[in-house]
């Protein structure tokens, strides 16, 4: 046994004379002291990272088989879509990979909104953890683009139908609008080159800049040190060995709590992978099983659900203004409703951070932000003309909701600033 261990500390010496593999391990894992007062709320960055791993590995997997064309094979089928077909039906244990990815792309998002709104509650944006919360915010758009690249891969109508109307978006920009659609399609027309571009995008150009943008953010997390429920900066009272007073090594103790969590998730998702997989519809469209007819529009056009709350905003834009047509203020809105959040952290002007000891105007105007987030993502599911209930229009209510969206921001340095707030305490608390 001693050979052993030496023979280990050999090797393990010869590699940090080489590279800083057990300098990274303290200073990022077994020396990194976090917060002693973590909760429920601060399992949903491990879970990211897991979620993450699931779909690059299902992604490399899925690639081996998957083809990007768009032509027609013997049968008619258009040759990328015969492929999911074919992975599904024929490659071993290929339905379940295809599965775990399309369930996975939509658990990523329930976790990473989940992740943004943590930050909300507890002021993870406030300094000094600007750069972590862009970071954050970079990342966000970089998985919509995968999203929304990896979306019209499987070549199904509502991949093709939703591909064509977000494209056509693009060229309601004053100017460059029709040169910039036409370079997003690589064609006239949403066709097989539009396909080979798109596949580019999800499998090669995105990916690397997610993982980027990962290690930056971590990197900058570790760099100031994680935020905790009571908004309070650990690093402010330390020991005589320069030991957080307030903060517990990261391993083993959090690496064991973020393990029970990674289980519970697990769970949680084989019971979607096994018993519904389409998730009702939402995950996988009824639409999405019969291949891209462009000669046959589907009756109702709407992107996945973690798209629907800007859908909705960029919807409820029916005036033109200024002589510039309604469909430009829409894309205008739809873009400005996701860029606004990479100001907060300079919008939010609280004495404190922490919910915990703001007032009540701060949890009003979270309240009534959260419900509309969701009021606007059920109507981007629906039709302009839907209806609550058969008689009350949804098309006024999804412009309210929209307003407020952005009035929550607008106006967030003055009501922030009002708000009757409660004096933080000098330690964490236990709870």
């Amino acid at each position: 046994m001693n050979t052993i261990n030496d023979g280990l500390k050999s090797v393990l010496g010869w590699v940090d004379a080489r590279f800083p593999l057990t300098s990274n391990w303290k200073s990022h894992v077994s020396e990194y002291y976090a917060p002693k007062n973590f909760n429920f709320w601060y399992f949903f960055g491990s879970l990211a990272m897991l979620v993450l791993v699931i779909q690059i590995v299902t992604g490399i997997l899925l690639v081996m088989h998957f083809k990007p064309d768009a032509t027609l094979n013997a049968s008619g089928v258009p040759i990328a879509f015969a492929s999911v077909e074919y992975i599904m039906r024929d490659v071993p244990w290929g339905w379940l990979v295809r599965y775990m990815h399309s369930t996975g792309a939509s658990a990523f998002f329930v976790v990473i909104y989940l992740h943004m709104f943590r930050g909300f509650l507890y002021g993870s944006y406030r300094k000094p953890r600007e750069l972590v919360w862009i970071f954050g915010m970079l990342i966000f758009l970089c998985l919509m683009a995968e999203a929304f690249f990896g979306y019209l891969l499987p070549w199904g109508q509502m991949s093709y139908w939703g591909a064509q109307v977000i494209v056509n978006l693009f060229s309601a920009i004053p100017v460059i609008g029709p040169d910039l659609s036409l370079w997003i399609r690589g064609d006239y027309v949403v066709g097989d080159a539009t396909l080979n571009r798109f596949f580019a995008f999800h499998v090669i150009a995105v990916p690397l800049v997610l993982l980027g943008l990962v290690s930056a953010h971590l990197l900058a997390l570790h760099e100031v040190g994680s935020n905790n429920p009571d908004g309070i900066e650990i690093k402010k009272k330390k020991d005589a060995n320069g030991i957080p007073l307030d903060g517990i090594a990261f391993h083993p103790y959090y690496t064991v709590k973020d393990i029970v969590g990674c289980v519970v998730f697990l769970a949680v998702f084989s019971i979607v992978l096994f018993f519904m997989p389409e998730g009702g519809g939402y995950f996988l469209e009824y639409n999405n099983f019969f291949p891209a007819d462009p000669l046959q529009t589907p009756p109702h056009i709407a992107p996945v659900w973690y798209f629907t709350p800007y859908y909705s905003i960029l919807r409820a834009v029916t005036y033109p203004l200024f002589g510039i047509d309604a469909k430009f203020w829409g894309v205008a809105a739809m873009g400005a409703s996701t860029m606004i959040l990479l100001l907060l952290p300079w919008l939010d002007r609280s004495p404190v951070k922490s919910i915990r000891y703001r007032g009540p105007i701060t949890k009003w105007m979270l309240s009534l932000f959260i419900i509309g987030f969701f009021i606007l993502g059920f109507l981007g599911t629906k039709p302009p003309s839907y209806e609550f209930f058969g008689m009350i229009p949804g098309a006024p209510i999804a412009q309210v909701f929209s307003l407020y969206y952005f009035l929550f921001f607008l106006t967030m340095p003055v009501w922030s600033s009002l708000d009757r707030c409660k004096p933080e305490p000098d330690r964490v608390t236990s709870k």
